[in-house]
């Protein structure tokens, strides 16, 4: 299906403006009909939808630009993609590790005042 900007803005919950910004970015880069007016399909929605995944993972638009860039050259790109998508994975890991480390120190000291609380019960 084809849409114009309007209408693919409502299909992927983005307005306007951002899609003419990731135009701008080289995120996307829609078709265009004679009058020169954009136009998108539903391959652009599923890549707006990766997009929008790349950057809920903390991915920073210079990366998913360079990662569209090459996703616009084709297969031959294929690993160069996939390193960025390794790398990416490399820092939400990292990040994860940090994030245990918080909940396991805030668990250790819910862990001493649940002790202190059941010690002070006792003694009354």
């Amino acid at each position: 299906m084809i849409y114009k900007i309007g209408e693919f803005s409502k299909q992927v919950g983005l307005s306007i403006d951002t899609l003419r910004y990731y135009e701008k970015e080289q995120l996307i880069v829609p078709h265009r009909e004679e009058n020169n007016l954009r136009i998108y399909t539903d391959d652009d929605k599923t890549w707006i939808e990766f997009i929008k995944r790349l950057k809920s993972t903390g991915m920073p638009i210079r990366i998913i630009r360079e990662y569209a860039v090459l996703r616009y050259k084709g297969d031959e790109t294929i690993s160069q993609r996939m390193n960025l998508l390794y790398d990416q994975r490399h820092r939400l890991e990292d990040e994860q590790e940090t994030l245990q480390e918080h909940i396991n120190f805030i668990n250790k000291k819910i862990s001493i005042y649940q002790k202190m609380q059941k010690k002070s019960y006792n003694i009354n």
